[in-house]
């Protein structure tokens, strides 16, 4: 192994949503279907950007403390009211609104998520570290077969990333240093949080994430450990 921060490193975190998902393609593609069953005429693109432009608020309500502890199941369902309302959507009982708030479980990952999980996961400790609920979590990987050896939440240490108790999770529970881990995501200000505590860090860039032209730059060269184009390239860059 030619690379020197694989060879120190022992568990890759990956950020979830986004990183590993492509949250906004499934949140449409549920959308739709369920406007073709309901009836409704919606900018579901548009209702998916909304669903998501709530997330951020909602979890740092809890973390200022005007929330209590509440998972982001239960968070996604309250926003998912507020933007119910926004849209004027109207005739979905409670069952359908549960439902539909389950496509976060349901989101489908990247082309290559699956393949490149697999492939580090032949050399590293392949592990979640979200914002997702420890049972959002397990079944969105059942659901796509994401080969996680180990599913680790901020529900795990009931505080919201960028808390440092929720970087500090993986190494304190593999007994490693925190350059023994490295974060894993596409929002340079996870990784960013991640590397003030510690911890390796490892951009991956997903463009389409936000949908069509609005990519995020590729960061500066050696403002991160590795900057990869998907997880293959991640890979083949740790030595594999």
């Amino acid at each position: 192994m030619n690379n020197p921060i694989a060879a120190s490193v022992e568990v890759l975190a990956f950020d979830v949503f986004g990183t590993v998902v492509d949250w906004r393609s499934s949140v449409i593609a549920e959308g739709e279907q369920l406007g073709r069953t309901k009836g409704l005429k919606v900018d579901w693109s548009a209702f998916a950007d909304a669903w998501r432009a709530v997330y951020r608020p909602s979890l740092d309500r809890v973390q200022k403390g005007e929330l209590p502890w509440t998972k982001l199941d239960v968070l996604h369902r309250m926003s998912l009211e507020e933007i119910l309302k926004k849209f004027k959507i109207e005739g979905l009982n409670d069952d359908e609104k549960d439902h539909f708030n389950r496509v976060w479980h349901r989101l489908k990952p990247w082309p290559d998520s699956i393949a490149g999980l697999q492939c580090l996961k032949t050399r590293f400790v392949i592990t979640t570290l979200s914002n997702g609920n420890i049972s959002l979590l397990t079944n969105m990987a059942k659901h796509a077969g994401l080969p996680w050896d180990c599913i680790l939440s901020a529900e795990n240490v009931q505080h919201y990333k960028p808390a440092p108790e929720t970087y500090c999770l993986v190494p304190d529970l593999f007994d490693l240093k925190p350059e023994q881990v490295m974060l894993v995501a596409a929002h340079e200000n996870d990784l960013q949080s991640a590397q003030k505590h510690g911890l390796r860090a490892a951009f991956v860039h997903r463009p389409l994430e936000h949908g069509p032209g609005k990519a995020a730059s590729m960061p500066a060269a050696g403002k991160y450990d590795l900057v990869a184009k998907d997880f293959l390239d991640l890979a083949s860059q740790m030595g594999i």
